[in-house]
């Protein structure tokens, strides 16, 4: 079971990992997409109940980078808490905290690195800083109203 969590993560791309999943359960529940930073997307799926034939539980947590890279992904009974995950990966941010359901399966790729360091005071950012804002636990958002590509009042 775990096996097929670690070639799910081989997929190496988001894309890719869906269209298998489409095609071994016939289909996924998008349950929640979550952002930590500029460089780190959680898309959380729930998985058709034929699933728990090949996989240990029917949640997975697949964490991408900005381009949809994937850089682990996790295998739960049940959605976990988004604040309980974060907690998890990185127990020192006292903004996070909670308990997380038990991990049932983990694989990581080549694209994975500590993710405690995007919550960095100091983390990278490919935004101007007038243009972000420090995220609840730590990186770098985009602070403007409108989004990233809307033109200001002045032009």
């Amino acid at each position: 079971m775990a096996d097929l969590v670690d070639r799910l993560a081989r997929s190496l791309v988001l894309g890719a990992l869906l269209d298998e999943l489409t095609v071994r359960f016939g289909g996924y529940e998008l349950v929640s997409h979550w952002t930590q930073g500029e460089f780190h997307h959680d898309v959380v799926l729930r998985l058709p109940d034929a699933a728990e034939r090949e996989l240990p539980g029917r949640v997975l947590v697949i964490a991408t980078n900005c381009n949809g890279g994937i850089k682990e992904v996790l295998s739960f009974a049940e959605v976990p808490g988004r604040r309980a995950l974060w907690h998890h990966r990185c127990p020192d941010v006292h903004d996070f905290d909670g308990e997380l359901a038990p991990i049932l399966a983990r694989a990581v790729t080549e694209h994975w690195f500590d993710p405690c360091e995007l919550l960095a005071a100091n983390a990278r950012s490919e935004l101007r800083p007038e243009y972000r804002r420090r995220q609840e636990g730590g990186g770098w958002e985009y602070a403007g109203a409108g989004g990233a590509c809307r033109r200001s009042k002045a032009q």
